[in-house]
């Protein structure tokens, strides 16, 4: 895994903008602090830092191929194609001979043999750019999940890109500028692929490739869920999403460095884990290594609520006890959690704000101290979106919600009582933004998308609404957090049920099958239930969890208080100052404002950090 960046420009020479590509590809080290590299050509320049995980030696970049003396092509690449072995020896019977064992070089000759269409070849986690000299031309790729970021900003004369969007805000001729349509995206708990809150700046939506060449800039889709008609039974049913499981861990335990799980003691990555221990075994090479998250004093300070009724701990150590996994917990306390610096990392390693306050912090804090002993770990996102897990799939009330699923279970997620996100909001701000009908006309575009069965009854046409808009919106705000979160510490995170074989496949799966027993992912828990004890397999979901020690949101509250004591925030131009006093008052329970509070220390830390320019 790694970070890539790149400036191509027609009109002028780069060869003498070295400064700038060294500025902009120094943006990335963290995400790979093991090897850097840049390639100037007169009209491309490409930046890469390298996390080293397969080939340590070999896998050097930018990376080139070239002809009696001439470049042909060259490559800057992030990711994992898991499939690398197969194609290496599909590219060397067509006449390919390679000097490395990366799957960087088998992306490279895929491109010089398939051109564009090496990107339907690929299985894995990937986002690349080839330059191709002969043709000057560029090509930006993305894998079909948008696992791996990447973002580029067209200019008069060619394109800037890179992982995040920090490497394009680098380059001299770009200022961060948020107009209110940013802003709506930002605050709208919405994630229109292919958008970003940033004017002018464009991410490459997953299963798509841009094209840059002198006559402009053009976009092509070369992957995208596809409505099937599934004919296998349940039985089958169950058994082909094992044998894919078991296929795409095997894949995915392909490393030349330390690998582990991460471990919640819920459904998804015990099985993940379970599968991975199996696989371990077999081929002798166990333990499994696991890791899990807890919070100091959370055994005593937990207590149930509609969305999270059972304490991660004692299930993740059942299940590494029930398969012999190398497990440990990283415990953090209120005090780590609401450290501003916390807060300042993750709005960093996002490049954005959002509010979620300790969930991305203590992420932030489980990578880092994993990484001390791991760089790769195997994840369960994507398994919810992909079986039916959140409570929004169950609800009848948001099923028939003409909202985004997500956003129409917000007040339940948040919890009784609870003040929304945008609460501290200037109240003439929110008339001006109309959140609500922003997401409104983003979700009427969504619908637009889904692929439907002619025979399909009503409740099955709006289930596989509800899978589409998780599988191709709500589960990319978490895969963003995961990469920016573990790259931040060049860990790098792989999803297996972010498998395209397996989301196909799921997808057209009929909502029957996937809630059979009448409980969330039943399909996946029948599939994963004989390697996974009896307690793990059938708990309920439980989402990633928060700290319940009631001196964090005090902590957060105290936090906001000096900044509205000191008077010079930028946020508080964003804010209600009647909301805000109110929000203060000493007879406010802090649990209640919580993820307000939260987003307003979140927006000051962006707006200071980034000297971001509000045109609003």
């Amino acid at each position: 895994m790694c970070g890539i960046t790149g400036w191509v420009a027609f009109d002028r020479d780069l060869t003498a903008e070295r400064a700038v590509l060294e500025a902009m590809t120094a943006t990335q080290l963290r995400r790979g602090p093991d090897a850097g590299g840049i390639l100037l050509q007169p009209h491309a320049g490409l930046g890469h830092r390298r996390l080293a995980v397969i080939d340590i030696e070999g896998g050097v970049q930018p990376m080139t191929v070239e002809q009696d003396g001439r470049l042909l092509a060259a490559l800057t690449y992030s990711g994992e194609v898991y499939n690398h072995r197969e194609l290496r020896a599909e590219l060397e019977a067509a006449g390919h001979r390679f000097r490395t064992r990366s799957d960087t070089e088998v992306v490279l000759r895929a491109y010089l043999e398939w051109g564009e269409g090496l990107a339907e070849r690929l299985n894995g986690m990937f986002a690349f750019a080839v330059w191709d000299a002969r043709r000057e031309e560029l090509l930006l790729v993305r894998d079909r999940m948008g696992v791996k970021p990447l973002y580029y900003r067209p200019t008069p004369d060619g394109v800037l890109f890179g992982s995040e969007i920090k490497a394009i805000l680098a380059h001299p001729s770009v200022r961060p500028v948020v107009d209110l349509d940013g802003l709506r995206e930002l605050l709208g708990h919405t994630r229109t692929p292919g958008l970003t809150p940033y004017r002018g700046i464009l991410e490459v939506r997953p299963g798509h490739v841009v094209r840059v060449r002198r006559s402009g800039v053009s976009v092509r889709r070369y992957w995208a869920l596809e409505a099937r008609e599934h004919t296998d039974s349940l039985e089958a049913t169950i058994a082909t999403v094992r044998a894919l499981l078991d296929d795409i861990v095997h894949r995915q335990l392909d490393a030349d460095v330390p690998l582990c799980s991460l471990l919640s003691g819920g459904l998804d990555s015990s099985a993940i884990t379970a599968i991975a221990a199996k696989e371990l075994a077999a081929t002798g090479a166990g333990p499994v290594r696991s890791f899990a998250v807890d919070f100091a004093g959370q055994p005593r300070n937990f207590h149930a609520d509609p969305v999270r009724q059972t304490h991660d701990g004692p299930f993740a150590q059942l299940l590494a006890d029930h398969v012999g996994a190398d497990h440990s917990v990283i415990e953090l306390d209120a005090a780590e959690l609401a450290d501003p610096a916390g807060r300042t990392a993750t709005v960093r390693a996002r490049d954005l704000p959002n509010g979620v306050g300790d969930m991305d912090v203590s992420l932030l804090m489980l990578f880092r101290d994993i990484r001390r002993r791991s760089t790769v770990a195997l994840s369960g996102e994507s398994a919810d979106e992909l079986f039916g897990g959140y409570r929004w799939f169950h609800d009848p009330v948001t099923v028939a919600a003409e909202d985004f699923p997500w956003a129409a279970s917000l007040a339940a997620i948040a919890g009784a009582g609870s003040a929304p996100r945008e609460r501290l909001l200037d109240a003439g701000l929110l008339r001006k933004l109309d959140l609500d009908g922003y997401r409104r006309t983003r979700y009427q575009e969504a619908l637009t998308e889904v692929p439907h069965l002619d025979a399909a009854d009503p409740l099955e046409r709006r289930m596989r609404e509800i899978s589409y808009l998780n599988l191709t919106r709500f589960v990319c705000i978490l895969l963003d957090r995961k990469d920016r979160m573990s790259m931040a510490h060049g860990l790098e995170v792989r999803v297996p049920f972010c498998d395209h074989r397996l989301v196909q496949y799921v997808f057209n799966t009929p909502w029957a099958m996937k809630a059979f027993d009448g409980r969330e992912k039943s399909l996946l828990r029948a599939a994963v239930r004989d390697v996974l004890p009896p307690a793990v397999a059938d708990r309920v979901k439980s989402p990633y969890p928060v700290s319940m020690d009631p001196l964090y949101p005090a902590q957060l509250r105290a936090e906001l208080a000096r900044l509205a004591a000191a008077g010079t925030s930028p946020a508080l131009d964003l804010l209600d100052g009647r909301r805000l006093t109110d929000a203060l008052a000493p007879d406010t329970d802090p649990q209640s404002v919580r993820l307000a509070v939260d987003l307003a220390l979140d927006l000051d830390a962006w707006l200071t950090e980034y000297r971001v320019t509000l045109e609003i």
